[in-house]
């Protein structure tokens, strides 16, 4: 009996080869493009909706990033958050707020980049999240830096967000637009001054400067944080006992500079004065509990921060919040 099915198995196993031929000659399925979903995170706070949308990230060298600290200094108190390597990854987040009667655009991430650049994600993002330029009531400036006001414009040079006002820190826009300044600013920070005067130009009769502590829009206020540049400017969002902040770049990533308050970054315009303001911001949210936006930190880029020794934590709020 086994002899027999061994016999009728044979013109299989004989004919093996030419199917394994013939397979072997099949083209290999194509590749499944890598891409993740798309960048956008949303919350409440009260009746408001905050959607957070990604803009990309840029990597930069670490060797120099901090002014003030060895770079191994640097590496150890990043390896405690499992980041490691020569570079540092900054993620840029754009902040919304739909309060009900107004759309607030909280900066306007890097804009138009070359194809294949990783960031710029902005617009094709806030498609993904359904949130449309054209109906964007208002813009509100945390400070000046290119990745903050870039994306102001369009591929054509116009204004992305054609319906909005403009809304500035009137001492952020007292400095960077006075060229008499130019020689007081720190050489890195010097192409702000023509770089700003072009992005704000088509906006130029619907930009409105804000005095510290006043509120742009209601329910949103600003709260002066100077240092990382003149007019340096969070926004606290409040719709009744609810309340978040947007705290810009009060920290970079909050792994370095909220972990160690005292490391002076090469991006800060005034590094004394940058580390003063966020111990008073960082003690304020944490001793209130307030949920934060940030424009660096790791995407979604909202959670809270929790004070700790000499530093501070930041805990990412969980999923589970989302709307």
């Amino acid at each position: 009996m086994n002899r027999r099915l061994a016999l009728a198995g044979l013109p299989l196993l004989l004919a093996a080869p030419a199917v394994l031929r013939d397979a072997a000659a099949q083209p290999a399925p194509a590749a499944v493009p890598v891409q993740q979903a798309p960048g956008f995170y949303r919350f409440k706070v009260g009746g408001f909706t905050v959607t957070t949308v990604h803009d990309g990230f840029r990597d930069v060298p670490l060797a120099g990033f901090v002014r003030n600290a060895p770079i191994e200094e640097v590496k150890q108190v990043l390896a405690e958050s499992f980041l490691t390597g020569d570079s540092f990854r900054i993620p840029f987040t754009v902040t919304f707020v739909d309060t009900g009667s107004a759309l607030v655009a909280f900066d306007t991430g890097n804009g138009v980049t070359p194809a294949g650049a990783t960031m710029g994600r902005m617009v094709q993002n806030m498609r993904a999240a359904g949130i449309d330029p054209a109906k964007v009531t208002a813009v509100v400036m945390s400070h000046f830096h290119g990745d903050h006001v870039n994306g102001l414009l369009n591929a054509e040079g116009g204004a992305a967000f054609p319906n909005a006002e403009v809304i500035v820190p009137a001492a952020e826009w007292a400095w960077w637009s006075d060229e008499g300044n130019l020689a007081r600013s720190p050489e890195g920070q010097r192409p702000n001054f023509a770089n700003s005067a072009r992005r704000f130009g088509p906006y130029k009769d619907r930009i409105r400067q804000a005095a510290e502590g006043a509120e742009v829009v209601p329910g949103i206020r600003g709260v002066p944080a100077h240092g990382h540049t003149p007019g340096h400017t969070c926004y606290h969002i409040a719709d009744g006992a609810a309340q978040a902040m947007f705290v810009a770049d009060v920290t970079n990533r909050p792994e370095l500079t909220a972990r160690r308050p005292d490391m002076h970054i090469v991006f800060d315009f005034d590094a004394a004065m940058a580390e003063a303001t966020r111990r008073r911001i960082f003690d304020r949210v944490s001793a209130d509990r307030i949920r934060i936006t940030g424009y660096h930190f790791p995407f979604p880029a909202n959670g809270y921060i929790a004070k700790e020794g000499n530093g501070y934590r930041f805990v990412a709020s969980d999923w589970s919040s989302a709307v």
